[in-house]
């Protein structure tokens, strides 16, 4: 892709930038260009100056997210690194930017007193990320928490909406206009001084028993349909070990698909694919995926 940017922001701009390096299963092709705003007014100025047809990708830890091997056409807004605030603004409510790690923020609301924040410590990804799919882990979920966010558009300006503007439901969120994208939130917590590390600590050792911490994957691969859960479903269809190319279903968590060292992107999409059509054909259930699946096959 051949775009002339202002010289202002190629200190910033890496082309044709693979993100094997970005995503947390480490496969995906090149993106034309990789952006990482040092500010705000950066990323403002920079969105103005981008032709409206050039797609747009916003990418926090690429923790649930499978970029396919012919990579991304266009532009990557890379927030992690770029918009880390995190602050308590009240006794009860906490300020914190879209490149923010989840984990960071229930180790902070541990220290500062605040509930139910440790739910956060099982997300993957960055605050940012977590508001797009209304994330959740150990009972909680991201959208129960929000006041209000402030968003960004294509021309650079900036909005405050209240968390009622957005329609919210399980890892799925409908904002009120097209092409916004979260670049914080105010959350509210209750004081909790019962809360401790020891409960993080407990919920991440819960986590690290039952899932293959380490391994690289995505996080749950589907989401779990009403009543049950696309793990049971996917062990009960004998699916757990399968694998295709570099890419198998883990032994550990049936929910996860693991990426060997060697696996690519189309692998893992395959694999993706038989588990669906075999829970379908044996269950009757269609798994739906809760990773997001973009760019082109080679």
């Amino acid at each position: 892709m051949t775009l002339a940017l202002a010289p202002q922001f190629l200190a910033r701009i890496r082309r044709d930038e693979p993100m094997s390096r970005h995503t947390s299963w480490h496969v995906g092709g090149p993106a034309d260009i990789f952006f990482t705003p040092e500010s705000r007014a950066d990323l403002a100025a920079f969105l103005r100056a981008l032709p409206a047809d050039v797609p747009l990708f916003w990418l926090g830890l690429g923790s649930n997210l499978l970029v396919r091997d012919g990579g991304l056409r266009g532009v990557v807004v890379c927030t992690h690194g770029a918009f880390e605030r995190l602050e308590r603004t009240s006794e009860t409510t906490v300020y914190g930017e879209s490149g923010v790690a989840c984990a960071r923020i229930a180790r902070q609301c541990v220290r500062w007193g605040l509930g139910p924040a440790e739910f956060f410590a099982g997300i993957p990804g960055t605050l940012g990320g977590a508001l797009a799919m209304n994330a959740g882990a150990f009972g909680g979920e991201t959208w129960r928490q929000v006041l209000e966010v402030q968003t960004i558009d294509r021309r650079g300006r900036e909005h405050r909406r209240a968390a009622a503007e957005y329609r919210v439901g399980y890892r799925h969120v409908e904002p009120p206009a097209a092409e916004e994208w979260f670049l914080a939130a105010t959350l509210r917590f209750e004081k909790s001084p019962a809360t401790h590390g020891n409960e993080v600590r407990d919920l991440l050792e819960r986590r690290r028993a039952t899932q293959p911490i380490g391994a690289w994957s995505c996080g749950s691969v589907f989401t779990n349909p009403p009543g049950d859960h696309a793990a049971r479903l996917i062990e009960a269809s004998g699916l757990k070990g399968l694998a295709i190319g570099g890419a198998s279903v883990s032994d550990k968590h049936a929910n996860f698909i693991l990426n060997d060292g060697a696996a690519s992107a189309s692998d893992i999409e395959s694999l993706i694919g038989k588990v669906q059509e075999t829970v379908e054909r044996l269950h009757g259930v269609r798994l739906t995926t809760e990773v997001r699946i973009v760019g082109e096959r080679h």
